[in-house]
């Protein structure tokens, strides 16, 4: 699968995890899985580890359409971590076009452990 994802409650946190080629289906089908999940909570915040991630395939308009909905709070921290020039453009793609419909929090870092901070930061001043 594509990309897979962990829930850890106690940390409020959803930790998705992209593989191989990601293609825009999986990409909605991993929202909709989310949004069923029973210990999903749109407050969370979010880690997306996309550096095993080839978006052979994926352009512009996927990026639309997968911005175009959001399963998560306006109030939620999300880390987009990557490893390539690609999906670093990809990823503040979808962070600007996020940004355009009144999301603050998303962020697109090359390292998990500035990621990291970042996300840990928010929970110590909440």
């Amino acid at each position: 699968m594509p990309a897979t994802y962990e829930i850890d409650k106690k940390r409020r946190l959803v930790i998705t995890t992209g593989l191989d080629q990601l293609t825009l289906a999986d990409a909605l089908a991993h929202q909709e899985r989310l949004l069923k999940d029973p210990d999903f909570d749109p407050r969370f915040s979010q880690i997306m580890d996309l550096t095993r991630v080839s978006f052979s395939g994926f352009g512009a308009d996927d990026i639309r359409k997968v911005a175009e909905r959001n399963i998560f709070s306006s109030e939620s921290r999300r880390a987009i971590v990557v490893s390539s020039t690609l999906v670093y453009g990809f990823g503040r793609m979808f962070e600007i076009l996020r940004e355009i419909a009144g999301e603050k929090g998303i962020r697109v870092f090359r390292d998990m452990d500035e990621a990291v901070d970042w996300i840990v930061s928010k929970s110590m001043t909440a």
